[in-house]
Formats: structure tokens, C-alpha cells, sequence
């Protein structure tokens, strides 16, 4: 474990503001109507069969577009994974950090925000030159993060020949998998298993997500690994395949460009995912239950859908007559553990 360095005094963290503050100087001179079109043009190839060796953030103004719109629900995503796996971890602090796939640095800056202050080296690997030079860019903006400013960026073929550097303390693989073909999936994850200390991958949250998820999960497993979150237990998925799938929420601040290309008024919208973060050579102490759907508020109970250390799925029924429990489950969240540990015996 790496102890911490701290931020300086009055130097605000990172956050989802910081990041939507960065990026608004983006797309000046950028017209909004061809900001749109860029993204819509970006939405429907990443809908389809991207090949790993075409990159399809050509130039600047697609990946400042781009960017723009996809950035910071990618970064709370990530940050929401992160944290649960800090939760878990609380020791662990990441002296090295790989994002592999990482374009313009999201999920750097979600570790950023997971572990504000640390003294971390930083390195984002990515096949698109221009997704690159506008992470640099962009990362050095934010001066209060040494780790974030002075992130190394370099470009690398994100496929079966990816080779890390042994004995890093964490691997991030956001929104990666789904853009390669089966093969690449599995020699990524097994490259990031190979070097790291802690890997934590993250997808859409999507039944085709799941399953990449639960596919590196189970690659990962095998590797040595213990899954730190969500799941409380490292054995196979209680979900059967097909049924249903595992997958969170994170509540996004939309942008004018968000509400441009989508057509909505909301002034947010809630990204969902799926990720595993799990660990090799660390203990984990055991683990309580997750909320893994969004607890019902009825009226004097309510019911929350858990995935448990013992028995897999299984629903708990909190009414009034269990006191402050009652008064917890009210305010618990999709993804958050049961029972918090002010509760815990």
C-alpha cells in the first residue's frame, strides 16, 4: 500500500464540474451545428463494427466534439466504480496507473477524483493520436493534480500484442472491450492481469456490456484475482445469462451539446454501466451485501435488491419498526453496500 500525499491546502479536487469546465473551451469556434453532426457521425460508428486498427476520432474537431458529449458521463461512470472499490480498499492508494484505451483520459481523471492529492505516475495508452494530444491538453488545465497534468500520453495498438509494464499498481479498461474483436478482449484483460496489482474495467451498462464484464471477471479470476467490487464474492455470477444483467447508474450534468444532439430538456441524464475491480496479493476484509437495482420506497418499508456473500440475489424488506435501518435504507443507493457500516454489528 502507498500512503497518501495530500492535495495543497485550499486546492479544490477534481470533480464532474472541473471536467465540464475544461472541456466548455473546447468547442470554441467550433460551431454548435457541426459540434452535432461530428457527434451523431461518432455515435453511429461507435454502433458499429469498429475495426481496432481505424481509429474514428480523425482530427481535432471530432475528438473536442466527441469529447464534449461523451467525457464526462464516461468520467462519472468510472469515478462511481472507483469509489466503490475505495470503499473496499481504503488502504490501497496507486503509486502507478495504466488507462489503457483511455482517449482523452477520463478515467485518469476519475482516479484523479478517487484519490485527489496522491503522488501518482500516470501513463494513458490509446491507438488515435488526436484523442491524445486533447487529453494532454486537456489534463493540463487542472495544476491542483500533478498526477493528472503530468500524465504521461502515448500511442499504442490497444490488441493481442499490448504488453504493460509488470508490478503496476492499477489497470483501467473504460469502454474499451466493446470496441474490440473477441480475441483482443481476452489478450487485454489478460495483459492488464499479467501487470497489475488492481484492474478495474468498466462498460456499458447494456446485456452485451454485462457479458464483456463478466467474461473479464471471469478471465480474471482465473488469473489469481479477487473481485473487490460489486460483487461481495469472487464465485460465478448468481445472474443467469440471458435473464437479466448487472449493471448501476451515475447521474450526469448535461451540456447544451448534450441536449443539442438528444433533443432533451432534463438538465441531467443517468449514464448506467457495468465494472468489476478486483485484486491480486491484497486482503479484502469480507464483504457486506450490494444494492444492485434501485431500492423501492413504499410507503413504511422499503425493498432493496441485494447480490450477497452467501446466497447470491435475494431481496431484504426494511420497514419502520427497524429504527434508524429503516432511516438508512431510505437514503441507500443503486450500487451502495447493505448494510452501511454505521450499522454493520
Amino acid at each position: 500500500m502507498h500512503a497518501p500525499a495530500h492535495a495543497p491546502t485550499g486546492e479544490a479536487p477534481v470533480t464532474g464540474e472541473t471536467l465540464r469546465t475544461a472541456l466548455a473551451g473546447l468547442l470554441d469556434g467550433l460551431p454548435p451545428k457541426q459540434a452535432a453532426q461530428a457527434v451523431e457521425r461518432l455515435i453511429a460508428n461507435y454502433r458499429g463494427r469498429t475495426p481496432t486498427h481505424t481509429p474514428v476520432l480523425r482530427d481535432r474537431s471530432d475528438v473536442a466534439a466527441y469529447a464534449a458529449y461523451r467525457m464526462p458521463a464516461t468520467f462519472e461512470a468510472v469515478r462511481s466504480a472507483l469509489e466503490a472499490f475505495r470503499d473496499r480498499l481504503p488502504d490501497f492508494h496507486p503509486a502507478t496507473h495504466v488507462d489503457v484505451g483511455g482517449g482523452t483520459g477520463a478515467a485518469t481523471w476519475a482516479v484523479a477524483a478517487a484519490w485527489p492529492g496522491d503522488a501518482r505516475t500516470t501513463t494513458v495508452l490509446d491507438w488515435a493520436e488526436p484523442a491524445l494530444a486533447l487529453g494532454a491538453e486537456l489534463a493540463g488545465t487542472v495544476r491542483s493534480e500533478p498526477a493528472l497534468s503530468g500524465a504521461r500520453w502515448q500511442r499504442r495498438a490497444i490488441d493481442a500484442g499490448l504488453d504493460l509494464p509488470e508490478g503496476t499498481d492499477l489497470v483501467t479498461v473504460s469502454y474499451v472491450l466493446g470496441e474490440l474483436t473477441e480475441t483482443d478482449r481476452h489478450a487485454v484483460t489478460d495483459a492488464a492481469a499479467r501487470a497489475a496489482r488492481a484492474v478495474v474495467i468498466v462498460e456499458p451498462g447494456t446485456p452485451e456490456g454485462y457479458l464483456r464484464i463478466i467474461e473479464a471477471r471471469d478471465r480474471l479470476i482465473a488469473a489469481g484475482f479477487r473481485v473487490a467490487a460489486p460483487c461481495p464474492h469472487s464465485a460465478a455470477c448468481p445472474i443467469e445469462r440471458g435473464t437479466d444483467w448487472c449493471h448501476f447508474s451515475a447521474r450526469v450534468s448535461r451540456s447544451s451539446l448534450h441536449r443539442q444532439v438528444k433533443g432533451g430538456s432534463l438538465p441531467y441524464e443517468d449514464e448506467k454501466f457495468s465494472y468489476v475491480a478486483a485484486v491480486r496479493d491484497m486482503e479484502i476484509p469480507p464483504a457486506p451485501s450490494r444494492i444492485v437495482r434501485k431500492p423501492q420506497i413504499r410507503k413504511g418499508q422499503v425493498l432493496l435488491e441485494l447480490c450477497t456473500p452467501e446466497d447470491g440475489l435475494g431481496r431484504e424488506t426494511v420497514t419502520k419498526r427497524h429504527g434508524s435501518l429503516y432511516r438508512a435504507a431510505r437514503d441507500a443507493e443503486w450500487g451502495g453496500e447493505w448494510p452501511p457500516p454505521a450499522e454493520e454489528d
